[in-house]
């Protein structure tokens, strides 16, 4: 928003009462879906100001900048995680399929997604996926809708990202989605690699966490979280794949996990 803001601030330069416009703003009443952007716009196509075609390129780069603001605005976090994340990432790798008790006879919701998969030795292996899915937000704008927070994938400005609830034990491998205002980006990790991982914590805490004499060990968290910052994402880029190729990346992870060959 800063940035269309800069640059109807350039466009209202040509109006040349630019202070006494700025002051007509300030004063106006903005009910949905009428707003300080539509008068903006209308007043500049009417005074000759702005073109059509330079809206346009306007429209086009906001839309580009903000591509997925509107997941932002999903606030239920089951319809965020369980309902969009696992939608996407069915619709650009089909080949992730929901499990059931048909499938895996001991299913009782603790993985995601699965995905069969052959070895050189036609040997079948059922790959358990566990997907988290969080939101990059400017952790320095406190109690501010998410929509507001939502940073850019270029930003510099601090961030948390929160991939928790995470259970190593029940899965053989983990899909991370990072959803930034204008882009989305994966990670997948190998269960072992989010258990020994440095940053994997215990997710809950309680009157006895206080009263521990000795420090935990990473293998008795059963379920844990790792908070993503500026400070250690560049650490997981080892782990980062292309929407394209998270099939080969889930595979890849398995076949590390199990040395398979």
């Amino acid at each position: 928003m800063e940035k269309l803001t800069e640059q109807f601030d350039q466009f209202i330069e040509r109006l040349g009462n630019s202070t006494s416009f700025h002051e007509r703003l300030s004063q106006l009443k903005s009910v949905y879906p009428f707003s300080q952007y539509e008068y903006i716009i209308s007043t500049l196509l009417a005074e000759k100001k702005l073109s059509f075609d330079e809206y346009l390129q306007l429209r086009d780069e906001y839309i580009d900048r903000n591509l997925f603001l509107y997941i932002f605005e999903i606030t239920a976090p089951r319809g965020f995680g369980d309902t969009w994340a696992l939608g996407h990432l069915r619709g650009i790798e089909p080949r992730l399929e929901r499990p059931n008790k048909n499938i895996d006879a001991t299913y009782r919701g603790e993985y995601d997604l699965y995905l069969n998969w052959k070895d050189a030795r036609k040997c079948q292996h059922y790959i358990k996926i566990e997907v988290k899915a969080s939101r990059a937000n400017d952790r320095e704008r406190g109690d501010a809708p998410l929509y507001i927070k939502a940073l850019a994938s270029g930003s510099d400005r601090p961030f948390l990202m929160n991939f928790q609830q995470m259970k190593p034990t029940c899965c053989d491998v983990f899909l991370w989605i990072a959803v930034y205002r204008d882009a989305i980006r994966y990670w997948v990790l190998d269960a072992n690699a989010v258990r020994t991982h440095k940053d994997f914590i215990p997710q809950h805490r309680n009157e006895t966490t206080a009263m521990r004499k000795k420090a935990y060990r990473k293998e008795d968290i059963f379920e844990g979280q790792i908070m993503m910052t500026e400070k250690n994402i560049h650490g997981f880029n080892e782990y980062r794949a292309a929407g394209t190729e998270l099939r080969k990346a889930v595979i890849k992870r398995f076949k590390a996990r199990h040395s398979i060959r």
